[in-house]
């Protein structure tokens, strides 16, 4: 299977001079589209052997310091980044022929901005998050129904549920960032936001072979 894309390309003269700004000016024309679980986007991590994993979670959060996302921090993603302080995302937005990658530090959101994300989800979210040993072996369905009503019971009335202590945000901090934009016979365009470690920092934009 093959497709032939069709972009109209990307040019360094038409991107900002900062990656987040750029991924707003993207994420906006894909929001535009309309698609479904439009801030979907992969995350990948490596274990302490070195083992990598990748699945799908919800941006929940973008500013001038990078991207979050709320996870169980002991759940099998949870515990690499505790363990390595390290990520890499993966946006792909196929309607638009287009790709968006970042590779950066990942450190706990801020405990008061957990707590209001965790705040806004519906109760049943929350009660979740409460009952489920997230990424670990259960027996069967039945344990975690059993776990879902014990924590249903404990939060019984329409009082609040308060965000449990291991559950709350992770922002990425983005060292690089990849636009990529799908063009006619795979000569594509990729365009690469490098973070300088040298006095001034600041954003070196590269472009790389498709």
């Amino acid at each position: 299977m093959r497709e032939q894309y069709s972009g109209a390309g990307l040019s360094e003269a038409d991107v900002a001079g900062d990656p987040i700004v750029q991924f707003k000016r993207w994420f906006d024309e894909w929001l535009a589209a309309k698609p479904y679980d439009a801030n979907a986007f992969i995350v990948a991590t490596t274990d302490a052997d070195g083992w990598p994993s990748a699945r799908a979670v919800l941006l929940k959060g973008l500013d001038e310091r990078g991207f979050v996302f709320h996870t169980n921090r002991r759940s099998a993603k949870g515990l690499d980044l505790e363990a390595s302080g390290r990520a890499a995302l993966c946006f792909l937005w196929h309607p638009l022929e287009r790709q968006v990658r970042v590779v950066g530090t990942v450190e706990h959101l801020p405990d008061d901005e957990s707590d209001a994300y965790f705040a806004s989800r519906p109760r049943g979210a929350q009660i979740a998050a409460w009952a489920s040993p997230q990424s670990r072996v259960i027996a069967d369905r039945a344990e975690l129904e059993r776990l879902t009503a014990e924590a249903e019971g404990r939060f019984a009335g329409d009082g609040m549920v308060p965000r449990p202590s291991h559950w709350g945000g992770y922002l990425v901090r983005p060292r690089a960032v990849e636009f990529w934009q799908g063009r006619r016979s795979r000569r594509h365009d990729r365009l690469r936001y490098r973070l300088q470690d040298s006095a001034g920092g600041g954003w070196l934009i590269e472009r790389l072979a498709p």
